[in-house]
């Protein structure tokens, strides 16, 4: 018995001892690879650095006056535009009024490609989702062509629809449609990913066609990103055709820039612009980010007064 005793012992010490090895052995490996990747992290972090260096000079020796030379008055613009606002500040109400059209303007444009962009987008995104395509073979082409809308700024496509149809805000609302396919286009398509298969299966087992499968199985399950998404976006866009005003695609950034380049004596009015669209942007914000917390979080959310 006590021969059997000492067996049983001595087999649970050799496998303690052995599980023991075993564990300093995958410590001892654990430790080794976390050694390999901080080196790794510290050497793409000295390129990075290098390459960053490297291009800050070569810009600041491309640049005319140089950019340490001219840091120094880095701070003469706005302080011109800032006390010549003070000394007319009487004057800021007027001109409010003065640029609310242009400002209804720069919205009506965000408005209208935000809505373009993202009806097309939605269309686009379910011919690009693995697993919902009507074809398999639409996948990868519907990609490649949301990659290129999405990978050409506003502006390059504004500038070159200028030259082609003149200034206004009909090559702005075309420019900014065609980036907001690409990019919401994208963020569809990945919404629809993590969408549930089981209300599809179930309504082609019934019949349903890939429209009515999409409609009925899809949409009520994607529905509130989608809306969050193109409320994210449209703020986005109301700063896209601010900045596209100043290449003559209408709207208040072609006013701004017209005050703008004028210099003294109207920087008084490029400042109420500037109040002007700040004011709104932030009014924007505001109200999309509350309705995307009612869309994603529900009205409890909302209500304690989340807003992003």
């Amino acid at each position: 018995m006590r021969r059997g005793l000492q067996f049983v012992f001595g087999g649970t010490m050799a496998e303690l001892t052995a599980t023991g090895d075993s564990r300093q052995g995958i410590e001892a490996a654990y430790m080794a690879q976390m050694r390999h990747k901080r080196i790794l992290n510290l050497i793409g972090i000295l390129i990075f650095a290098a390459l960053l260096i490297g291009g800050f000079q070569a810009a600041d020796n491309r640049n005319a006056g140089g950019f340490w030379d001219g840091l120094p008055n880095v701070l003469d613009f706005p302080g011109d535009v800032l006390s010549e606002a003070w000394e007319r500040s009487q004057l800021l109400p007027g001109y409010f009024i003065k640029y609310l059209p242009s400002l209804l303007e720069t919205i009506n444009i965000a408005a209208a490609a935000t809505l373009i962009g993202a009806l097309i987008a939605f269309c686009m995104a379910l011919l690009a989702t693995r697993g919902l395509a009507p074809a398999p073979w639409l996948i990868a082409p519907v990609r490649r062509t949301l990659d290129i809308l999405r990978a050409v700024p506003e502006i390059v496509i504004a500038l070159v629809l200028i030259f082609l149809l003149g200034g206004g805000p009909v090559p702005a609302m075309i420019a900014i449609a065609l980036h907001t396919i690409g990019a919401l286009g994208k963020l569809f398509s990945e919404v629809n990913e993590n969408a549930s298969l089981q209300p599809v299966e179930g309504l082609q087992s019934t019949g349903a066609s890939w429209m009515q499968r999409m409609l009925l199985g899809v949409v009520p399950q994607v529905a509130p990103n989608y809306l969050s998404y193109a409320l994210l976006r449209f703020e986005i866009n109301i700063r896209a055709s601010a900045i596209l005003g100043f290449v003559g695609a209408g709207g208040i950034g072609y006013d701004l820039r017209n005050t703008m380049s004028w210099g003294q004596g109207k920087f008084d009015e490029a400042a109420a612009i500037f109040l002007l669209l700040f004011a709104t942007i932030v009014i924007v914000d505001q109200l999309s980010g509350v309705a995307r917390n009612r869309l994603t979080h529900g009205k409890a959310f909302a209500d304690k007064g989340a807003v992003i």
